[in-house]
């Protein structure tokens, strides 16, 4: 089996997550990073023992590289993912995987004319408490699904948008809660329903008003393709960052997301079956644990072709779908089919 070569482009907070993953897999290496920033670059470089690019161009031109692993601010993917698949390069790219669907629609015309590949990191799908629901779900283990409900309550400060000006914007961001912080909730309800079929929704900013150009909260209802009810909620204005809260409510009870433990309530009976543990080197716990598990996935999926076991682009582009959605269904007060 090959040793895949790979390049890891933008050596912010994320980066070390998929540094670590790469290092961690035998059927991969790290070959070089790429960041703008030279000294940090030639740092990393010498701490990780691979190649520093400051330009992912010239890193595209190194014939070895099999990989590439996008965790740049979300302006930068598309024109990175489109460069590296022309290049012939298979891609692993942290979420969004563009700004808008428009955006998107341009990368699937590209991967339509290669072999390579795109994955996108929803890691949390691969949760423990994620598998478990899907895997209940799908076996109809508690009677029909009536609703799922999502709360998502973050702190983000003045700061955290002051030291990272393309947050926040609509033209190097993509909006600011929703395809940040709330994506990966959209993305598991509407997994977990086997997708979604319109929805009506607002946007708001209040206390971050001044800090950021988009929006800091936001709420909607949802028409979900399994027939169930979708009520969703999420701001940045907590004053600290609680847990995802998940609900749903199947004919014989509840299974509920709390404080990374998932529950199944019926009456008063009340059953643990799954935990989220995040191990203390995460550095932030609202990651997740499974960052390593979807970039193996990826590999192992590029070595095996038969076994498709990643988010492509097509899986991904619903996501953004919905919140685009949110974004048009808060100006017209409108039900927005996604479509």
């Amino acid at each position: 089996m090959k040793v895949m070569q790979a390049a890891v482009v933008g050596c912010g907070a994320i980066h070390t997550l998929h540094i670590e993953a790469i290092q961690s897999n035998p059927a991969c290496q790290l070959r070089a990073i790429v960041e703008t920033d030279p000294t940090k670059g030639m740092v990393l470089a010498e701490r990780y023992g691979c190649r520093y690019y400051a330009d992912y161009r010239e890193m595209l031109c190194d014939a070895q590289i099999d990989v590439v692993h996008v965790c740049t601010p979300h302006f930068a993917h598309k024109e990175i993912i489109l460069a590296a698949l022309a290049a012939g390069k298979h891609v692993f790219t942290e979420k969004p995987v563009a700004l808008n669907p428009g955006e998107v629609k341009e990368i699937k015309a590209r991967l339509r004319t290669g072999t390579v590949q795109l994955g996108v990191c929803y890691q949390n799908r691969l949760n423990p408490s994620s598998q478990k629901i899907k895997e209940l779900l799908e076996s109809n283990a508690y009677g029909k699904v009536l609703s799922i409900k999502a709360v998502l309550t973050w702190s983000r400060s003045y700061d955290y948008y002051a030291q990272s000006p393309w947050r926040g914007s609509f033209a190097t961001e993509g909006g600011s809660l929703l395809i940040n912080q709330a994506i990966h909730t959209l993305d598991l309800m509407q997994w977990f329903a086997g997708g979604v079929e319109s929805v009506k929704g607002v946007v708001e900013s209040s206390f971050l008003s001044n800090a950021t150009q988009a929006e800091d909260t936001s709420m909607a209802n949802m028409q979900l393709a399994n027939g169930a009810r979708g009520i969703f909620y999420a701001t940045n204005c907590h004053t600290t960052d609680s847990p995802l809260f998940l609900e749903i409510h199947c004919e014989e009870g509840l299974l509920q997301l709390h404080h990374n433990n998932l529950w199944f309530i019926a009456g008063e009976e009340k059953n643990l079956l799954a935990c989220d543990e995040i191990p203390r080197e995460v550095q932030k716990c609202y990651w997740g644990s499974s960052h390593q598990q979807a970039i193996n996935n990826f590999y192992h999926s590029l070595q095996t072709p038969d076994n498709h076991n990643y988010v492509d682009i097509y899986q991904a582009e619903t996501s953004l779908r919905m919140v685009e959605a949110i974004y048009q269904s808060s100006i017209t007060r409108n039900w927005i089919d996604i479509i």
